[in-house]
């Protein structure tokens, strides 16, 4: 994790001040890469302790369409708590559903993500191939005396991803994302980790992932990140009979918040140790060895299926999340 050290500390001594909405000023710097071999071991940070369970907690329950925060507490993770039931703009937003309500978060967009089509009753073939994809009509509307009719679906990205790898692998078009421009004021928090494109190299039989991150928290964000895009890239190898290889981490606005300067100047000082491996549970089928496609494990997945072999780190460090 020596790359993610170097890059905390181009920041820091590269960036320049900035405010934001929290009112907890950072330390700024655009544009910014890490890239991993996870044929080279897992991207745990090791200058302190990782919090792995959280981490995948979070990404079972994203996996799960999870919007509330007792439900991620059920799967071992917190970091929902503040967004939904601390944060002043959340709690003042009609949207807001109750305690620990989170609304339309990554998870809905990612497996249920709101499709509508507006097409006009003039264009029947164009009805008929919606509804041949599944759409079906919730609505009738006018405007300017043409008639039209409204179809929704919701849209499963994941697994469509999980499908294209399987079926298509030579395609560039295997990504989900969780920006819908839509319902953006009607979530807690906006997603920051938000495209994942997946890259399938059939010769090979490797899987590589791409993500971008609009927005990244470099003291506690980041290392939680790395945790589940690797994880996830892992868990889609597994079910697709591929060996999970490139995990490419872009980020937009890389900062470090000016209260974590303690913890993040205590890890420069120690040194990083050796990367751990990732297991999955047996559990889990690998498609490599039973020749099924089983997509299902998408939600039958558990936090308890992950774990971290021959994980070495320094004691733990804390810092305060900015809300």
């Amino acid at each position: 994790m020596k790359q993610y050290l170097d890059l905390v500390r181009d920041v820091i001594d590269n960036g320049t001040l900035q405010e934001n909405r929290t009112g907890i000023r950072t330390i700024s710097r655009p544009g910014a890469m890490l890239r991993f071999d996870l044929q080279q071991g897992f991207p745990a940070i090791t200058t302190r302790r990782l919090a792995f369970k959280s981490a995948i907690g979070e990404m079972v329950g994203f996996l799960r369409g999870v919007n509330n925060a007792a439900r991620f507490r059920e799967l071992g993770c917190k970091v929902w708590d503040q967004n939904a039931n601390e944060n002043a703009q959340w709690l003042a937003n009609p949207f807001r559903q109750g305690e620990d309500d989170l609304g339309e978060i990554y998870g809905v967009q990612w497996r249920k993500w709101p499709g509508y089509k507006r097409i006009p009753l003039s264009n029947p073939a164009a009805i008929a191939m919606a509804e041949q994809q599944g759409f079906r009509t919730i609505a009738r509307d006018e405007e300017d005396g043409q008639g039209f009719v409204i179809l929704y679906k919701a849209i499963d990205q994941v697994r469509q991803c999980l499908d294209t790898i399987v079926n298509d692998p030579g395609s560039r078009r295997i990504l989900f994302h969780g920006w819908n421009c839509a319902q953006l004021d009607e979530m807690a928090l906006p997603p920051c980790h938000l495209l994942y494109q997946f890259h399938a190299d059939a010769s090979k039989r490797e899987l590589s992932l791409t993500l971008y991150i609009r927005s990244n928290d470099l003291g506690l964000g980041t290392p939680f990140n790395l945790t589940e895009g690797a994880a996830l890239l892992s868990l889609f190898a597994r079910l697709t009979g591929y060996t999970p290889r490139w995990f490419t981490y872009f980020i937009g606005d890389a900062h470090v918040y000016e209260n974590h300067l303690d913890m993040l100047n205590e890890q420069f000082s120690r040194a990083p140790m050796a990367a751990p491996k990732l297991v999955i549970s047996e559990r889990v089928p690998e498609f490599a060895k039973t020749g099924q496609y089983q997509p299902e494990w998408l939600e039958l997945i558990e936090p308890g299926d992950f774990t971290l072999e021959g994980y070495e780190h320094h004691p733990p460090l804390t810092a305060p999340m900015a809300v």
